[in-house]
């Protein structure tokens, strides 16, 4: 199959950026105990998760606040099942750890 001058150096730029890719890696060794590794990461992840719960439960009070001032009954419902969101979300690390007991 022939393939056009544009589409062989397409190709060959292709090739040598999967090559450079693959050789050019250099390996990273995990150091120390893995278990810390994996604390790390889920303190971080559930601080990720803290912050949008934070988020939710900062809306959910201005929209209860919206709804008193425009005497809105669905909007309210709205606000405290968004605040009730936020408070598990923003305590979901707490409410897992009283579940499993640990």
């Amino acid at each position: 199959m022939k393939f056009s001058r544009k589409a062989r150096s397409l190709f060959l730029a292709y090739v040598l950026s999967v090559l450079i890719l693959n050789f050019g890696a250099t390996p990273v060794l995990a150091d120390g105990d893995p278990l810390t590794v994996v604390n790390n990461l889920s303190t971080f992840i559930f601080s990720l998760i803290r912050a949008i719960g934070m988020i939710l439960l900062g809306f959910g009070v201005v929209q209860v606040g919206l709804s008193l001032k425009s005497h809105d009954p669905s909007q309210r419902a709205n606000g405290f099942l968004t605040l009730a969101g936020g408070i598990i979300i923003t305590f979901a690390k707490e409410i897992l750890n009283l579940i499993v007991g640990g």
